[in-house]
């Protein structure tokens, strides 16, 4: 019997969408909220603006009061930002206004200080100068109303969306929980640095980078641990971890090695296997499997190439989906030189994203030593997902491109 073709990364990739667990709701301070997910709509306190504001220091006048050239007006007083409107008594006069000031009753243009002069309380216009109706205001309402949809549930909370929900007069705000995230390691030949360490030994890295390509992104419940390859030890720790945590994210011990312990033990502590092996280089051995509480398991391979590759792949796109975030594209670049490749599996190239002198913005392929060459990863941006070989991809092939 033949064995079942491998899953293409598209298809691991929406294996891993349909089965992930969607992360509870809370209810957070605005200022504890950047960078999570937002799990409510934002509607419009008011009008935005919610008056007719000035948008330059300067005067504000009547233009009917331009009648006849008028170009000298008697200042009446000063309209600060945050005092309650003043209205201008007569035509021939205008009102000093700050910035961000409700316009006065009574105007509907602004003159900015740089196009005037004063002297004795009058100011008087240069020449040239734009006295059209309501130039320098931003009208109200002009952003939006009272009760449009600001934001909707999805998206993601960086500053300008902060802004936007504070503007709505919101002091908290509906957001995912953040996942509590386990990084495992495995393996009797990893030491810790700064440990001593034996010629056939290797230093741990795999988790600390794990580990810091998730806090880079925001997550600040990530756990780390490190099991040698015991099955008793493993199962147990595993059946710990499972318990107390929304998503494993275990690297090494899941090819086909006498050692390779974690999808039978996995299995065993009740994890549904989803899919094991995807036709991809590096990561072909990758696992991926939903525990009974709805927890999100993800058996990365070994070597670190192929860990950080599938993590920037699989994982990142997981836990978003997992917190409510609306799906995005990937970003796409155009290859700065051309990639051969003879295997039938699809390919992850490390790539530098450099610009050139008109500033487009190109994947420059940095090639590695193999999926154990993680050195060759350092000054890299991330990965271009190349289509199957056998093939050549020209320069200014587009692709998709995936950042650590």
């Amino acid at each position: 019997m033949s064995a079942a073709p491998l899953l293409t990364p598209r298809l691991a990739d929406e294996a891993i969408q349909a089965r992930v667990t969607c992360l509870p709701i809370e209810s957070l301070p605005l200022a504890q909220c950047v960078g999570g997910t937002l799990r409510e709509n934002i509607y419009g306190e008011r009008d935005q603006p919610p008056f007719d504001r000035v948008s330059m220091d300067g005067i504000a006048i009547d233009t009917q009061g331009l009648q006849g050239g008028r170009a000298r007006f008697e200042l009446q007083g000063v309209q600060a930002a945050g005092a309650p409107p003043m209205r201008l008594q007569r035509p021939d006069m205008a009102l000093e206004v700050m910035t961000g000031a409700v316009l006065p009753g009574g105007c509907d243009c602004v003159i900015p200080y740089e196009q005037i002069r004063i002297e004795q309380r009058t100011a008087i216009l240069g020449p040239g100068v734009d006295t059209s109706a309501w130039h320098n205001v931003h009208r109200r309402g002009s952003d939006s109303r009272q009760g449009a949809l600001l934001l909707e549930a999805g998206t993601l909370l960086r500053a300008p969306e902060i802004a936007v929900v504070a503007s709505a007069g919101m002091p908290r705000v509906r957001v995912s929980s953040q996942p509590a995230l386990m990084v495992i390691s495995t393996g009797d030949e990893l030491v810790e640095p700064g440990d001593p360490i034996a010629d056939y030994q290797v230093r741990r890295s795999n988790a600390y980078a794990v580990a810091a390509a998730l806090r880079r992104r925001g997550f600040v419940r990530v756990g780390d641990d490190h099991v040698p390859d015991d099955e008793q030890q493993l199962r147990d720790r595993l059946a710990l971890h499972l318990k107390t945590h929304d998503v494993l994210i275990l690297s090494g011990g899941v090819s086909m090695g006498k050692f390779d312990l974690v999808p039978r033990v996995l299995g065993e502590l009740g994890v549904e296997e989803v899919f094991h092996h995807i036709a991809q280089r590096p990561g072909k051995p990758m696992w991926f499997g939903i525990g009974r509480e709805g927890q999100s398991v993800f058996g990365l391979p070994g070597n670190p190439v192929s860990t950080l590759v599938c993590l920037a792949r699989y994982v990142f796109p997981a836990i978003a989906a997992a917190m409510g975030a609306r799906r995005q594209e990937p970003e796409r670049l155009a290859l700065m030189a051309p990639v051969s490749l003879k295997a039938p599996l699809t390919l992850f190239m490390p790539v530098c994203i450099v610009h050139d002198d008109w500033g487009r913005p190109w994947a420059d392929p940095r090639p590695t030593n193999g999926s154990g060459d993680f050195l060759s990863l350092a000054g890299t941006d991330g990965f271009v997902e190349l289509p199957p070989g056998p093939n050549t991809y020209i320069k200014g092939y587009v692709s998709n491109v995936y950042r650590w």
